[in-house]
């Protein structure tokens, strides 16, 4: 079975774990792309516009994850040297 093109914000929000007022922030936010159809404005989220989502995510955790270690290793770093030094 073909996974379809748009995922609705149930869907969305059930994959994130999160509830659908957390997703439909997301949208409002414009952190996650999305578009409103129809007359209510019924919001759809292309699966490529998803995963994309998924995948900044993981790239600003990294960067997050190595700027918190960064003093931590430098720190380690000048420790090596001064042991050098002795």
């Amino acid at each position: 079975m073909e996974t379809p093109r748009f995922m609705r914000l149930e869907d969305v929000a059930e994959e994130l774990d999160f509830s659908p007022a957390a997703t439909r922030k997301l949208l409002n936010d414009g952190d996650l792309k999305g578009i409103k159809v129809g007359g209510r404005g019924i919001w759809r989220v292309e699966r490529s516009e998803f995963e994309a989502y998924i995948q900044r995510l993981y790239v600003a955790t990294q960067r997050s994850i190595e700027a918190e270690s960064a003093p931590e290793l430098k720190k380690q770093d000048q420790e090596q040297e001064q042991d050098q030094e002795r």
